[in-house]
C-alpha cells in the first residue's frame, strides 16, 4: 500500500491529477496502513447483534481487556464469505491472538433464516464443522455471523449467555475506555452521515453558472444521453458478479462526479468506496487524455468544424427560478437526490441573487476547500491494504473506464442523433461535455474544437451539457438510491 500512496502522490504533484483530491487521499491512505494510536479508533459501547438468532459461541468474560490491532484489518462478517479451509484458518490465528492477549473476535451468531448462497452444494452450507480456538474446540456453520470488537476496551457488562436468542441490533455486551474515539472517526463520519459531499456541492453550484444551460435548454439531452455508461457499466459490472448495489456504485464513475460517487457508494457499497473514489477522481483528471481519442473517432472534420450561433444573455430572475425550478422538480422526481440537488441550487441561488456575496464566496472558498481536505482523508483513511489489494478493486478500475468511454460516447452521438431533426445545428464535441468534470469536459470539447477551426470557441456552448451532467448524475444516483437504498 505504501508503493500505492507513492503512485497516488506522484499521479497528484509531478502529473497535477486532480491533486486537490489526490493528495489528502493519498495521504490518508498513509496512515491507513501505519500502526497508529487515536487516530482511526471506534469509541469504546455496546457491542451489538448483527443478525436475528441464538448465540452459538462466545469469547469474551466480564472484566477481561479487549485489544484491536493498531494497523486495521477487515474482518469477515459472516463465514458464508469464506470456503471451509478458510474457516479453520481464521479461527486458528484468532485463537493465537487471543492467547497473546490481542483477540478481537467476541461471539458468532447462527441466524434463525439460512443465508441463500450461490454455492453448487446449498446444504453444505449448513453442515456443522469443528474448528480449534483456545486449546478446545467450536462448532460453527458457514451461516454464521462473526461479532468482533469495533474498539479496544474493557468489558463491563456480563455479556449475553451460550444459546440465548437475539435479535438484530440487540446489544450483547459493552465495553469501556478512557478512549473517545480515534481524530479520523469522528471526522470520517462527515462521509458516513453523508454531510460531506452535499457540501461539495454546495462549493460547486456557487462557483458555475447555468447561463448556457438555461440560454439552450435542448443541452440537458445532452447530459441524460451522458448518463449512458453509468447505466452499461451498471450490467456490467452485475455480469461480472458484483451485487445490484455494489454495480451502481461502480457505474457511477461514468458520470465523472466525485462527490456523488462517494455519496452513492457510501450508501449502497460502502465496502467499495476507497477504490470506487480512486477510479472516480482519477478519471476526473484523465479527462484531456481519454475523451479527445473517441471525440475524434465518432465525429468528422466537417462536425467538429461546426459553429453554434451565439447564446443569448440569461437574466438574473431567469436563473433565481430555474434554480428554485430544478430544486423542486429533481426532488419530488427522486427525492433519495435532495441533500445533492438542494445544495448545488442553494450554491446557485447564492451566486446569482447578487446580495449574499459573503456567503457565496464562503461557499466557493473556504468551505469547499475545508471540506475537500477532509473528503479526501476521510475517503483515504478507508484504503486498508487487505481492503484495497484484491482484484476487484483492478475490475473496479477498469470498469470505470469503460464507463467513463461510454458516458464520452453518449453525449458526442446524441449530439449527432439531434442534428438529424434539427435545422441549428449542434457540434457534437459539446455532446463530451455531459459527462459532469466541471468545467474540465467542458474545456476538452472547446480545445478539440479549436484543433479543427482556430476561429470556433465552443466554451460557453459546452458548459450548457455540462451542467446539465452534473445534474443528470444526481438523478442517476437519486434512482439507484431509490431502487436498491432499502429503508
Amino acid at each position: 500500500m505504501w508503493g500505492v500512496v507513492l503512485i497516488l502522490l506522484w499521479l497528484a504533484v509531478y502529473k497535477g491529477f486532480e491533486p486537490l483530491l489526490l493528495i489528502p487521499i493519498a495521504f490518508g491512505a498513509l496512515l491507513a496502513n501505519l500502526p497508529t494510536e487515536n487516530l482511526i479508533e471506534k469509541p469504546a459501547g455496546p457491542v451489538r447483534s448483527p443478525a436475528t438468532g441464538s448465540i452459538v459461541a462466545s469469547m469474551v468474560q466480564p472484566g477481561e481487556v479487549v485489544t484491536i490491532e493498531r494497523v486495521p484489518h477487515e474482518r469477515p462478517d459472516h463465514l458464508i464469505r469464506l470456503k471451509p479451509d478458510e474457516i479453520e484458518a481464521l479461527f486458528q490465528a484468532e485463537s493465537a491472538r487471543y492467547q497473546a492477549g490481542e483477540g478481537a473476535l467476541l461471539f458468532v451468531i447462527r441466524p434463525e433464516t439460512p443465508t441463500p448462497t450461490d454455492d453448487s452444494n446449498p446444504a453444505a452450507t449448513s453442515t456443522p464443522v469443528r474448528v480449534p480456538f483456545a486449546g478446545g474446540q467450536i462448532e460453527v456453520t458457514r451461516d454464521d455471523f462473526l461479532v468482533w470488537s469495533p474498539s479496544s476496551g474493557r468489558v463491563v457488562d456480563a455479556p449475553a449467555p451460550l444459546g440465548t436468542t437475539v435479535i438484530e441490533g440487540q446489544t450483547l455486551t459493552e465495553l469501556s475506555s478512557h478512549h473517545t474515539g480515534g481524530f479520523f472517526h469522528w471526522i470520517s463520519l462527515g462521509v458516513v452521515l453523508e454531510i460531506f459531499p452535499p457540501i461539495i456541492f454546495l462549493g460547486v453550484g456557487a462557483l458555475t453558472d447555468f447561463g448556457p444551460l438555461i440560454a439552450n435548454p435542448r443541452m440537458l439531452l445532452l447530459g441524460a444521453a451522458a448518463q449512458l455508461g453509468v447505466f452499461v457499466t451498471f450490467l456490467g459490472a452485475i455480469a461480472l458478479g458484483f451485487t445490484a448495489k455494489q454495480a451502481a456504485s461502480i457505474g457511477i464513475i461514468g458520470g465523472a462526479d466525485g462527490p456523488t460517487s462517494i455519496f452513492l457508494s457510501n450508501a449502497l457499497a460502502p465496502e467499495l468506496m476507497a477504490p470506487i473514489a480512486v477510479a472516480a477522481y482519477s478519471y476526473m483528471a484523465l479527462v484531456p487524455v481519454i475523451q479527445p481519442p473517441i471525440m475524434r473517432a465518432l465525429t468528422n472534420e466537417a462536425e467538429r468544424k461546426i459553429r453554434m450561433k451565439s447564446l443569448r444573455k440569461v437574466s438574473r430572475l431567469e436563473k433565481l427560478i430555474f434554480a428554485l425550478a430544478v430544486t423542486v422538480l429533481c426532488i419530488l422526481l427522486v427525492p433519495p437526490v435532495a441533500p445533492l440537488i438542494a445544495m448545488l441550487m442553494l450554491g446557485n441561488f447564492l451566486r446569482e441573487c447578487g446580495v449574499t456575496e459573503r456567503l457565496t464566496k464562503a461557499a466557493q472558498n473556504e468551505i469547499i476547500n475545508i471540506i475537500t481536505i477532509f473528503l479526501g482523508t476521510s475517503v483515504g483513511i478507508t484504503m486498508q491494504g487487505d481492503r484495497f489489494l484484491r482484484l476487484e478493486t483492478m475490475m473496479i478500475i477498469v470498469l470505470g473506464v469503460i464507463a467513463f468511454g461510454f458516458s464520452t460516447a453518449g453525449g458526442v452521438l446524441m449530439a449527432k442523433l439531434m442534428n438529424v431533426f434539427s435545422k441549428n445545428k449542434i457540434n457534437p464535441l459539446i455532446g463530451s461535455a455531459g459527462v459532469s468534470a466541471v468545467p474540465m469536459a467542458a474545456r476538452v470539447s472547446h480545445t478539440e474544437g479549436l484543433k479543427a477551426d482556430p476561429h470556433n470557441y465552443l466554451l460557453m456552448h459546452a458548459m450548457g451539457p455540462n451542467v446539465a451532467g452534473v445534474i443528470g448524475t444526481a438523478l442517476a444516483a437519486g434512482y439507484f438510491l431509490a431502487l436498491l437504498g432499502g429503508h
